[in-house]
């Protein structure tokens, strides 16, 4: 790939990108076959996937053509969790309106029996990460439309596997990354496109959280969590494979315990702790913002500081990754600490600042850069925000990423039942991102990413290299990112001293005498 990646071939790139992301939820009214009853099969039902069957159950009171159809879980179950609304098999059944024994085919421990129901339309999987993909892949090759939780898989093959499967089926899946309802990243990504922030450098995002008994211990064991009410075999799935790889280990490498049943984000054979579970969510919505997608180098780094429980993941992170564009994302957070570092994206005249937080941004406010002539100390106050962006949404974002979704589903044309507003080909973008962070801090290395190839190798000087050959060169700025404009504020004006830079061959001043 060329050091240059030209404006026209990133803003074409970008605004095809952004079409899944700008795409309103059409209204049940206009779109055909509306009145149709799409089945929902809930895949996995633990506390995350209580919050889609709320969703569906509301929506089934609303009218709106769903009905909660199948669960499966390899857990019995228990009542009592989750606020009394239950957790597991049985209890999400009954929450379900599904009778115990309406069959196989609708409650049950084994997913296979629950795709093979044809009257099944729509599966929402939320299962641990390494269950993601398998259960995707096989659901859309049974001509089932998904709604897959983030992150969309446990490895970066799989990810890819999931959306070389999009494709070639042609079913409509959207990953579950709510803030991807919110209009707030699709306003930010047409500011920048217009070139109003210049050349966009970087972008930073944190998740920072701080629960005293440690992150993801706040999943209670129960003594009834048993092998006798848990298919410990069929949860780490050691006979299934996918891209390759099998799911999990054995039963005998790898004893039953109910931390690692229930708390299980906290070990690496079933995810990839912060990075992937929480840094994922930030990274889609920036880099949907920002304009680019897969990461040309990537660093992660971090530790196990503080929760010393017997966790694999650490609790405190960070990735850096670098883009061929020409700038760079950083990615930052401590189980440990609820401060946030902020999200913003700065560009060369001006700083995007994201704003609030909850299910939906207030917004976001934009400051100008004051460019200096000479050397200044750093801004501590960013004074009168030039342009402000208020959110006009409220409410439920995982409602309305449902909503959207299932709008898609009921679509005829081909191409746009598939661009919904989180499009898996997003998705595998941003875990990308977070995975090679993961791969980084777990090896020490850093990686680059081949995005013709799909893969990743251990990095070399080249980088910085061809950075400094590109500025000996002294070639323009890329003027890639958002900049439709020219070079207007993107150039760099030398000062007239400069003129005397050069080499001194046989003694000879370059500047003359």
């Amino acid at each position: 790939m060329s050091d240059v990646v030209h404006r026209r071939e990133f803003l074409a790139v970008s605004a095809a990108a952004g079409a899944a992301v700008a795409l309103p939820a059409a209204s049940y009214a206009r779109i055909q076959g509306a009145n149709e009853k799409l089945r929902i099969a809930f895949l996995g039902v633990g506390g995350r996937c209580q919050q889609h069957i709320d969703v569906i159950l509301q929506m089934q009171k609303e009218g709106k053509g769903v009905e909660p159809f199948a669960v499966c879980d390899v857990w019995d179950g228990d009542p009592e969790l989750g606020n009394k609304k239950g957790r597991g098999l049985y209890p999400s059944a009954k929450r379900c309106g599904i009778p115990l024994d309406a069959g196989k085919d609708r409650v049950s421990k084994d997913y296979r029996t629950i795709l093979d129901n044809k009257n099944v339309d729509v599966v929402c999987i939320a299962t641990p990460d390494h269950w993601h993909a398998r259960m995707a892949i096989d659901a859309m090759e049974r001509g089932k439309d998904v709604y897959l939780e983030k992150p969309m898989t446990r490895t970066i093959a799989e990810a890819h596997l999931v959306v070389d499967t999009a494709q070639k089926t042609g079913r409509t899946v959207t990953i579950g990354v709510q803030s991807m309802a919110d209009p707030t990243w699709q306003a930010a990504y047409d500011y920048i496109k217009a070139g109003n922030i210049g050349h966009v450098f970087q972008g930073q995002t944190s998740y920072y959280r701080n629960y005293i008994g440690g992150q993801w211990r706040y999943y209670p064991l129960k003594k009834e969590m048993t092998p006798q009410t848990i298919d410990w075999r069929m949860f780490l799935g050691c006979d299934f494979e996918c891209a390759g790889e099998r799911l999990g280990p054995t039963p005998e490498e790898m004893p039953f315990d109910r931390a690692l049943w229930a708390q299980w984000r906290c070990y690496w054979p079933f995810g990839g702790g912060m990075f992937t579970d929480l840094f994922v969510h930030q990274t889609t919505h920036l880099i949907a913002a920002m304009g680019v997608r897969y990461p040309a180098r990537v660093v992660g780094a971090g530790g196990i500081y503080l929760e010393y429980d017997g966790r694999d993941v650490p609790d405190t992170a960070t990735v850096v990754a670098d883009y061929d564009e020409g700038c760079q994302l950083i990615i930052s957070a401590t189980m440990c600490n609820d401060t946030q570092l902020g999200e913003m994206i700065r560009g060369r005249l001006a700083t995007i600042k994201f704003v609030g937080g909850g299910d939906y941004l207030q917004g976001f406010e934009v400051y100008a850069q004051n460019i200096q002539g000479g050397p200044a100390k750093p801004m501590q106050n960013l004074g009168e925000p030039i342009y402000v962006f208020k959110n006009p949404r409220r409410g439920n974002a995982t409602y309305d990423l449902w909503e959207d979704f299932l709008a898609h589903c009921r679509m005829n044309d081909k191409v746009k039942r598939r661009q919904t507003l989180s499009t898996p080909e997003l998705g595998a973008a941003a875990f990308t991102t977070v995975n090679l962070g993961v791969q980084s801090y777990r090896s020490g290395k850093v990686f680059f990413w081949d995005k013709e190839k799909r893969q990743a190798r251990e990095a070399d000087a080249s980088w910085a290299a061809r950075w400094e050959e590109r500025s000996k060169k002294r070639g323009k700025p890329n003027n890639i990112i958002g900049w439709e404009g020219g070079d207007k504020g993107n150039i760099l004006v030398p000062p007239p001293y400069q003129k005397l830079e050069g080499l001194w061959i046989n003694g000879k001043d370059p500047a003359g005498s």
